[in-house]
């Protein structure tokens, strides 16, 4: 695909939001959002997505695709589809829960990782935190990362914010201007948070306890 035809699908599915208040999961403010959950319910689309990621790791041996659950789940399993049909092989598609700060690795999964190339996948970077940790799970536990492919890098994020995988790979760049709460312009000037997406609702929440 296209970055043009990649950006349409975004636009088309409502997933890019502007000229909002949103906390994103970092903690910090922006005015923009990439919403994934509005690409999902269109799985012709997700699909097309995920093949634009397999195509791009299809020489890279991978045997597992692995991503942070909940929303990566779906990317996981249509990547690792793909990936099964361009090259014949058995690819598997599993995914890492989260508990507490960290990810772990249940429900076997972990037997299937030992000594197989693994595929990371996300849907948007922004700090790649989490993504990170799935990285350093997954090579703790005898998986051989070849490579992270995500959706949206809207963070600027680099190989070495993520534990340096071989290859990164993204469909689309998106710069998008983000704050720490203390220098924040929208909170400044009184503007609304968003509470449908994000971490708005948490925020506010947070601050009504004290």
């Amino acid at each position: 695909m296209e970055k043009q035809e990649i950006k349409r699908v975004f636009e088309k599915t409502n997933a890019i939001i502007t000229n909002s208040h949103i906390v994103y999961t970092s903690g910090k403010h922006g005015s923009a959002y990439v919403n994934k959950d509005a690409i999902y319910p269109h799985t012709v689309e997700t699909s097309r997505l995920c093949r634009a990621i397999a195509e791009e790791f299809v020489s890279s041996n991978v045997r597992v695709v692995i991503a942070p659950a909940i929303g990566g789940v779906i990317l996981s399993q249509w990547t690792a589809f793909h990936l099964s049909r361009l090259t014949g092989e058995t690819v598997f598609g599993i995914y890492a829960e989260k508990e507490g700060d960290e990810f772990v690795v249940r429900r076997g999964y972990d037997k299937i990782l030992l000594g197989r190339n693994v595929l990371v996948v996300e849907d948007v970077l922004t700090t790649g935190g989490s993504v990170k940790k799935v990285i350093e799970v997954t090579r703790n536990l005898g998986g051989n990362v070849v490579g992270l492919g995500a959706l949206c890098n809207r963070g600027g994020v680099t190989p070495k914010d993520v534990a340096d995988p071989p290859k990164l790979f993204t469909l689309i760049d998106l710069k998008l201007d983000m704050w720490d709460e203390a220098d924040c312009p929208l909170c400044a000037e009184g503007v609304p948070i968003n509470t449908s997406v994000g971490k708005g609702k948490e925020f506010l929440a947070l601050k009504n306890a004290d």
